[in-house]
């Protein structure tokens, strides 16, 4: 039994060729080893309810009358190999499990950038171009309408209500958008580390100066 158990380890290890119908067979030899253990057990549970453990002799040392030694000798043997066994195959479900989890993530990732890619490739067939930021923040006041909207200094600016690389001229666009939008929450995209975030920014009076509490320069290009 432990030479099938070791051979079964040995071909199962192979590094990336992990299929579910394996790990099924896996299983399934894993249920045929433990159907076998409580077979072996329940030999033992015959002999007078002996287990792993009893003594096979008598207070004087001599072996039991009352049970088959050969019996209880070979059950518990083979328990001890196939608890070897049944460890040896769990060890391998968990090996493959790993394995398959791995590829299937690899195989995602690989998946979403080739999406990625086809959609830049759309974009530029289409004489589409990825938004450009036009201005940028250098500095938010703590408790301001900037500040609980989640602006944060260096923040460039993609698109600020209606405002967006197409049509901005100045920072009189912005001046313009805010004035008329005080207690109107405007969408505005910015860029932060490589990452665009969506933001909604409610111009509105507060403690400090203006209706936003941030500077807001223009990009050069």
């Amino acid at each position: 039994m432990s030479e099938k158990a070791g051979s079964q380890s040995g071909g199962s290890s192979e590094a990336s060729g992990v299929t579910v119908s394996d790990i099924q067979e896996l299983i399934r030899r894993k249920e045929e080893i433990e159907a076998q253990i409580k077979a072996n057990y329940e030999v033992l549970e015959s002999q007078k309810g002996i287990g792993m453990n009893e003594p096979l002799v008598d207070c004087e040392g001599y072996p039991r009358a009352d049970v088959d030694l050969y019996q209880v000798r070979t059950a518990r043997h083979n328990i001890v190999c196939l608890q070897n066994d049944h460890k040896a195959v769990m060890k391998q479900v968990e090996d493959a499990l790993h394995q398959l989890h791995a590829r299937d993530k690899e195989k995602q990732a690989r998946d979403l950038a080739e999406a990625h890619r086809e959609a830049l490739s759309r974009d530029e067939s289409q004489g589409l171009s990825p938004a450009q930021a036009f201005a940028k923040v250098n500095s938010v006041s703590p408790g301001s309408p900037a500040s609980i909207a989640g602006l944060q200094v260096d923040d460039e600016i993609l698109e600020f209500g209606s405002v967006n690389t197409q049509n901005f001229q100045s920072l009189q666009n912005i001046g313009s958008v805010v004035q008329h939008s005080e207690g109107k929450p405007l969408n505005v995209t910015v860029m932060r580390r490589g990452e665009k975030h969506q933001l909604r920014l409610v111009p509105t009076r507060w403690a400090g100066k203006g209706l936003l509490g941030c500077n807001i320069i223009p990009l050069q290009r």
